[in-house]
């Protein structure tokens, strides 16, 4: 049996909580184990604010995180990320248009897109969008 000296934390979770976090880990490839580490810990990152008080929070009432799971079960997408964020810049450079989103507290994404899309999407600075992520490769890099 698991102990609490030996680091293990056990909690009780609804059949609803257990499918989410299952669906979760599913379509993100990761485990639970890492799901969980990667929430406790962006619990200190920002103590002092609250969920939608400055940066895009991952959700800021239900609603906004039904809406969410809507888009992933409406939408057939072959890439397996979709990060939800606000857009907080949007810069314009002749066809091109750069857009800043927070998708977390001190997280930004940078996208670059069409202006014509810019316009088609009527994208603005404060709305919510998707970003949907799909790479076939991944290259990283170090300093020798």
């Amino acid at each position: 049996m698991p102990r609490k000296s030996q680091g293990w934390i056990t909690f009780q979770a609804s059949e609803e909580e257990r499918k989410i976090l299952d669906d979760y880990c599913q379509r993100t490839q990761r485990s639970k184990t890492d799901i969980l580490r990667e929430l406790v810990r962006g619990l200190e990152q920002r103590p002092d604010s609250t969920p939608g008080e400055d940066e895009a929070a991952p959700f800021a009432s239900d609603r906004d995180q039904q809406e969410f799971l809507a888009v992933q079960r409406d939408f057939a997408i072959s890439a397996r990320n979709l990060l939800r964020g606000k857009i907080t810049a949007i810069a314009i450079d002749g066809v091109n248009a750069e857009l800043t989103l927070a998708i977390a507290p001190g997280v930004e994404l940078v996208a670059i897109i069409t202006v014509s899309s810019v316009e088609r999407m009527n994208l603005t600075v404060g709305k919510a969008v998707y970003a949907v992520v799909k790479s076939n490769n991944v290259m990283i890099a170090a300093v020798p």
